[in-house]
C-alpha cells in the first residue's frame, strides 16, 4: 500500500468500511485535498480523468455507503439534486441555483433561538440547513417572476462582450 492511499484506508478502516479498490481510490479522491463539495456525477468525471475504472452507478453506491459510515454527508438542494459533503460535521449551506455551487455558511452566522422537542422516543439526529441565494443583480425581480425579455438579451450581450475581453 502506497504511502498516499494510507489516509484513505485509515479512514475506510476507522468506519467499518471494507478497503475495496474502487472505495479506496474514491476515498483518495474524496479526501486528499480538504473539505468540498461534490456531486456524483463530478467525482465520477475526476474518477475517469484519474484512470479510475468505476461505473456511475458505483460512484453513488460509494457516496451511500460513505455517507452511511459517517464519513461525509449528503446536502439536498433540490428534488433528485444532491451534494456530498465530505465534512461531516454539524454546519450549514449556501446553495446558489443559478449557478449550482454550494458553500459553507459560517459556524457564527446562523443562531439556533429554540428547537422543536422531537416527538416522544426520538432525538434531534442533525439540523439542515441550506440558504438559497441568487444574484443581487435581480433580487428586484420576486422569486420565481419571469425575467423581462430586454433584460435577458441585455444581459446576453453584456456576457457577450466579456467574453470577447
Amino acid at each position: 500500500m502506497t504511502r498516499s492511499y494510507a489516509n484513505a484506508l485509515q479512514q475506510l478502516k476507522a468506519r467499518g468500511l471494507r478497503p475495496t479498490r474502487q472505495r479506496l481510490a474514491l476515498a483518495k479522491l474524496l479526501l486528499e485535498g480538504g473539505p468540498r463539495h461534490v456531486t456524483a456525477e463530478e467525482l465520477f468525471q475526476e474518477a475517469r480523468l484519474a484512470g479510475i475504472p468505476v461505473s456511475l452507478a458505483t460512484v453513488y453506491n460509494t457516496l451511500h455507503q460513505f455517507t452511511s459510515a459517517g464519513l461525509m454527508i449528503e446536502v439536498v438542494v433540490g428534488s433528485g439534486q444532491s451534494y456530498f459533503d465530505t465534512n461531516p460535521t454539524s454546519h450549514w449551506h449556501y446553495y446558489d441555483k443559478s449557478t449550482g455551487e454550494i458553500m459553507d455558511v459560517p459556524d457564527e452566522a446562523i443562531v439556533f433561538a429554540k428547537l422543536p422537542s422531537p416527538p416522544p422516543g426520538k432525538v434531534i439526529d442533525r439540523i439542515d440547513v441550506v440558504v438559497r441565494i441568487r444574484d443581487a443583480e435581480h433580487a428586484a425581480w420576486p422569486r420565481g417572476a419571469r425575467v423581462p425579455l430586454d433584460a435577458w438579451r441585455e444581459e446576453a450581450e453584456l456576457a457577450e462582450e466579456r467574453g470577447r475581453d
